[in-house]
């Protein structure tokens, strides 16, 4: 039941919103999954612009390449924060690509800064994205991952297999385990966690 200062509704024009959330309401659960609809899509990649290129600035203006345009082989895979059980937002997104018969990529994997103290968000983000490739036939799995990154990919069953520089920044070539990545056939379902998890 609300309380009377919640229910007290106002004709104030200037007045915020009616609404029965607290203002400093957060998700209770996420939802990691492929791209569904287009909003997921959009939103997916204004975040990576916002990392990428305002936060990293790795590319001007715009991060969309040539693999972008290979859809529908193309796969945006999403975090979603979830509002009464729906997803509500985008606070996460990583891309997968068949560049050769059995031999996928992963690539473009951000997390919102206000969502990064997570902890399982960018590591359910890589998992959803090599078992749902392994379900659809994937051999090997293939990143090119920013050196900062490369400690969370090794915990993850993740092997580096060559370093080099991309977009000015030190990457490494790495490859992840399959063995450690079971098939997932249901990646628009995807996976479920609680605010808070722990690595």
């Amino acid at each position: 039941m609300l309380s009377a200062s919640a229910s007290t509704r106002t004709d104030d024009p200037l007045a915020a919103p009616w609404c029965e959330l607290d203002t400093d309401y957060r998700p209770q659960a996420f939802r990691v999954q492929w791209a569904s609809s287009p909003w997921m899509n959009a939103q997916a990649h204004a975040l990576r612009r916002t990392v990428f290129c305002r936060e990293q600035g790795l590319f001007d203006g715009d991060d969309v390449d040539d693999i972008d345009a290979q859809a529908p082989s193309v796969r945006s895979l999403v975090a979603l924060s979830c509002l009464a059980g729906e997803g509500d937002e985008v606070v996460g997104t990583v891309r997968i690509h068949e560049a050769l018969p059995g031999t996928w990529w992963g690539s473009r994997l951000a997390v919102a800064r206000d969502w990064r103290h997570h902890g399982r968000l960018g590591s359910t983000l890589i998992r959803l994205a090599v078992s749902s490739a392994h379900a659809l036939g994937c051999q090997e799995f293939l990143a090119h991952v920013q050196a900062q990154n490369v400690p969370l990919f090794r915990r993850l069953h993740w092997q580096v297999m060559d370093e080099m520089v991309l977009h000015g920044r030190v990457h490494a070539l790495m490859r992840a385990d399959l063995a450690h990545y079971p098939p997932c056939h249901t990646p628009y379902a995807g996976y479920v966690l609680a605010t808070g998890s722990a690595t």
